[in-house]
């Protein structure tokens, strides 16, 4: 007998929050129900002030669906929200608040080490489509090769390809509820939220609950012994690069970009978000570089050529490499065995083996 998601509902119906007394469906804090086959996950959503109280329900939730028939496993997660505006508001007095945009604000508390991981390199872009987790996909494939001990965290939660890219289809489990033991493939350690999501289906969350999922996939992942975690950022300078800045040591950032114009335009703006996080810039990446026709050889530059390189020296950071734009690296991610384990002597592997030497050598990992 297989399990539904109004089986799961129903179960969770019975599980009563004392702090409002109400049950958690009914209430609205049962979230991102996903089932395949004997397998089921779930978010409960909860006041951030009430976090580490909220174990208990979050214990007696899990045990409620490990209950049903059907059910091999079970993941059940707590999340934070912000809390609701209030209805009535006091009249303005004094004068207007300082706003304080564009400033630095007080620091922080200390980032934390995430135990086991020697170095964790961010690897970022200014906007989407410029190839940033085809990049980090084949960089952790080529450091695992070059002996290198790799995790690489798909931290894209909107948008998370990692696991297609990577070839994995399973889903994390854990011996306590807490931990959660993540996956491997092409030996490479890994973790993205689209384990525990269906491929087709959406995630719709507000921001609190992304940096939630952030922390749990940095802290309660039982990620081992690493020489490095590369982390896949989304495009843009939001709120898991900041997340990411304040709860991790992050030894540095790598920026991927193309050659044209615009890509330059917003990978600036990457690097000056680097810049006010305190995260030293450990090179850029040109992707989409050149062109060869497979039939006459014939090099076209079609998204330009140098702008990248051209902006590392005028920056005066490491010029990390260049990766062409070739079929045959987007046929192999889209496989699951990304160019270097798929063709790993071939001149389009050997653009992020080059990538993965300079960085080795520039004594960051």
């Amino acid at each position: 007998m297989s399990v539904t998601r109004e089986d799961v509902l129903a179960a969770l119906s019975k599980i009563v929050d004392p702090g409002i007394g109400r049950d958690i469906v009914s209430a609205d804090m049962a979230k991102a129900v996903s089932i395949s086959g004997g397998q089921v996950s779930f978010v409960i959503e909860v006041d951030p002030a009430k976090g580490p109280a909220m174990e208990p329900l979050r214990q007696a939730a899990v045990a409620a669906v490990e209950a049903l028939p059907g059910v091999e496993k079970v993941s059940g997660v707590l999340t934070a929200h912000s809390a609701a505006p209030s209805s009535a508001r006091a009249e303005p007095k004094g004068p207007p608040p300082e706003l304080n945009l564009g400033r630095r604000k007080p620091a922080e508390p200390a980032s934390k080490k995430i135990p086991g991981v020697d170095h964790i390199i961010a690897i970022a872009s200014g906007k989407g489509g410029v190839g940033k987790s085809t990049v980090s996909a084949n960089l952790a494939i080529a450091l695992t090769a070059m002996g290198k001990r790799v995790g690489l965290l798909d931290a894209d939660v909107y948008g998370p390809s990692q696991p297609r890219m990577l070839g994995i289809s399973g889903r994390p489990s854990s011996p306590d509820g807490k931990i959660i033991l993540p996956l491997r493939n092409h030996g490479v350690t890994a973790m993205s939220i689209g384990f525990m999501v269906p491929e087709g289906e959406a995630v719709v969350w507000r921001g609190p609950m992304l940096m939630g999922a952030l922390q749990q996939m940095l802290g309660q992942v039982q990620w081992g012994r690493l020489d490095v975690l590369l982390i896949d950022l989304p495009p843009g300078t939001g709120d898991v690069q900041l997340t990411l800045s304040q709860k991790a040591q992050v030894t540095g950032a790598i920026v991927v970009s193309t050659p044209q114009d615009i890509a330059l335009l917003d990978a600036r703006k990457a690097i000056n978000m680097f810049e006010k996080t305190g995260i030293p810039l450990l090179g850029i990446v040109e992707n989409m570089s050149a062109y060869i026709c497979p039939n006459c050889g014939h090099e076209a530059h079609i998204f330009g050529h140098g702008g990248a390189r051209a902006e590392a020296s005028k920056l005066g950071v490491p010029f990390l490499g260049e990766i062409p734009l070739d079929l045959a690296i987007r046929e192999a991610g889209d496989g699951g065995a990304p160019i270097v384990a798929a063709k790993p002597a071939s001149p389009q592997a050997r653009a992020f083996l080059d990538v993965a030497e300079r960085l080795i050598e520039s004594g960051k990992i």
